[in-house]
């Protein structure tokens, strides 16, 4: 049997839960009839969870004015769907743990996804979007399909990371040599077996190619752009040592000014070490 992106899927299925309590909230979120004390209800069965979203909405990456002592007043602060993107994240980081590190290190893999995470929110602000915490959940999870082929087929994700690393390939290039298929496609089929929204699917599948997207175009190119920002500034370490090609169309999509550029990499060094301080401790 060939392999396939989707087989690697249903394999890492086995290893990795889908994020439960991010499933609950969305269900109640299309809930007409649900309150936000469901929601609060829901994150305060985990006290860990609840623990770090209080103090990641209290941290500097927010600025709020006064302290936010309770779920309740954070959904009243920042929102229900902000809250319940912040669940995914925490979860999906805390998922895939147990990736050795002679295969890679994942506090420098986390350290570029979350830089990414950063830089999309600040680069749709920007752009004058409102609801921008979609843009931080699909910096952070762009690269989720590289987690399953570390876990899945570590020896030929090694196989392509040292040809990233050592050799003149991107690591999407490489991973398409060595395993027929790359992180972009194992990426997509896990987003469709875990039911996230349809938006983070396309971002997973196209940040290496927005011009091929048919949907969410804009969200795609801000991603493009983030990623290729971060790893420009050498923000963490994605797989390789090189910078992803940039698709000119995505830049001109978004009608950035280019003298914006280090703003949003400054706001990315302010805030870095924080968010990884509190998302990716144990």
């Amino acid at each position: 049997m060939s392999l396939t992106a989707q087989a690697l899927v249903n394999k890492s299925l086995d290893l990795v839960s889908p994020p439960n309590t991010y499933t609950q909230l969305n269900e109640l979120m299309n809930d007409e009839n649900s309150t936000s004390n469901d929601i609060s209800n829901v994150i305060n069965t985990d006290p860990a969870l609840a623990t770090r979203l209080l103090k990641v909405v209290n941290s500097p990456f927010y600025s709020f004015p006064s302290q936010i002592d309770t779920i309740s007043r954070a959904i009243t602060i920042i929102g229900t769907r902000e809250l319940t993107q912040l669940v995914l994240a925490t979860s999906v980081i805390n998922a895939f743990k147990g990736i050795p590190s002679d295969l890679i290190n994942m506090d420098e893999y986390w350290e570029h996804s979350l830089a990414c995470a950063i830089a999309a929110r600040s680069i749709a602000q920007h752009c004058g979007h409102r609801a921008v915490e979609q843009y931080f959940i699909a910096g952070l999870l762009h690269n989720i399909g590289s987690l399953v082929l570390y876990q899945t087929v570590p020896e030929l994700a090694k196989e392509a990371l040292n040809s990233a690393q050592f050799g003149h390939e991107i690591i999407y290039k490489a991973e398409q040599r060595v395993i027929g298929f790359d992180h972009t496609d194992v990426g997509q089929a896990l987003v469709q077996a875990w039911r996230l929204p349809s938006s983070l699917e396309h971002v997973v599948r196209f940040h290496h190619s927005p011009s091929l997207a048919e949907e969410f175009q804009i969200e795609v190119a801000i991603v493009h752009i983030a990623d290729i920002m971060v790893s420009a500034a050498e923000f963490g370490h994605s797989g390789d040592n090189h910078v992803p090609p940039l698709d000119p169309a995505a830049w001109d999509l978004l009608g950035l000014d280019v003298d914006v550029i280090p703003e949003i990499l400054q706001q990315t060094a302010e805030h870095l070490d924080t968010l990884k301080s509190l998302m990716l401790s144990d």
